[in-house]
C-alpha cells in the first residue's frame, strides 16, 4: 500500500509530469526531424527509380513524385504530409495518383514500386490484377520478365490474358466458368507441359490452334525460363 501510495502522490505531482512531458516532446520532435531529413534524402532516389520503372511498362515519359509538405499536426507517422503524384504521359502535371490514375495504370505503377524497392519490401506475396491492361508485344514480355524478377525472392500471383506474361510464370493455373442447371461454378486447373504449351497457344491465337502457334508458344515458355 506504500507504494502504491506513492504511485499515486506522483501522479499528483504536476512539476514532475510537466518535465515528463518536456522530455518526452523533445525526444519525438529530435526522432521527428531525423526521420523527415532522411524522408527528404529518400524521396528523390525513389522518385526517380519508380519514373524509371514506368518507362520500361508502357508510361514513357511517365513521371513519379513524392511530394512532401509540413503536416498541420505532428503525429504518430512524424511531421510529414506525404503525396504520391503521377503523371501517366510525358507533358502531363503530376497529380495525387488516386485521382489520376486509371486501374490498369495504378496496377503498372504498383509493379513498379514493388521492382524499385523489391531489395527493401517485406511482403511475401504479392498479388497483381491484370498489371498488364492496355499493353501488349515488348512491353508485355517486360512485365512478365519484372514479375518473374520479383518472384525469385517471394511470391507472386498475377492475373493475366497475355501469353506474354503468362509464359514467364514458374506455375501457370487455368480459371474457368462452366454453367449448368445449378448454376455456375467457378474452376482452377494447374496445366503443365503440352497442357501450358497448348494453353498459350490459344492465349496467343485464340480457339483454333494451329502447329505454327503450338510451336511460337513452345518457344515462348522455351525463352522465357531459358533466360531466368
Amino acid at each position: 500500500w506504500k507504494a502504491e501510495l506513492q504511485r499515486l502522490n506522483e501522479t499528483a505531482d504536476l512539476q514532475a509530469l510537466e518535465a515528463a512531458e518536456s522530455a518526452c516532446a523533445s525526444a519525438y520532435w529530435a526522432a521527428a526531424r531525423q526521420l523527415s531529413l532522411a524522408r527528404h534524402t529518400a524521396a528523390p532516389r525513389l522518385s526517380r527509380a519508380i519514373s524509371k520503372a514506368m518507362q520500361e511498362l508502357g508510361m514513357v515519359g511517365g513521371l513519379f513524385e513524392v511530394s512532401m509538405e509540413r503536416a498541420a499536426e505532428p503525429s504518430s507517422h512524424g511531421i510529414d504530409d506525404i503525396v504520391f503524384k503521377v503523371a501517366s504521359h510525358a507533358g502531363m502535371t503530376p497529380r495525387p495518383i488516386a485521382k489520376v490514375a486509371s486501374g490498369g495504370e495504378l496496377s503498372r505503377i504498383s509493379l513498379a514500386i514493388a521492382v524499385a524497392t523489391s531489395a527493401l519490401g517485406t511482403a511475401e506475396t504479392l498479388i497483381f490484377d491484370e498489371v498488364d491492361s492496355g499493353v501488349g508485344g515488348a512491353v508485355a514480355e517486360t512485365v512478365g520478365r519484372l514479375m518473374q524478377q520479383l518472384g525469385s525472392g517471394r511470391q507472386v500471383l498475377a492475373v493475366t490474358h497475355l501469353p506474354q506474361v503468362a509464359a514467364c510464370a514458374d506455375q501457370h493455373w487455368v480459371v474457368s466458368k462452366l454453367h449448368s442447371s445449378a448454376g455456375t461454378a467457378s474452376t482452377v486447373t494447374l496445366v503443365e507441359q503440352e497442357q501450358r504449351v497448348a494453353e498459350v497457344a490459344r492465349m496467343l491465337g485464340g480457339e483454333r490452334v494451329s502447329a505454327t502457334t503450338l510451336a511460337h508458344a513452345r518457344e515462348m515458355l522455351h525463352s522465357a525460363h531459358s533466360a531466368a
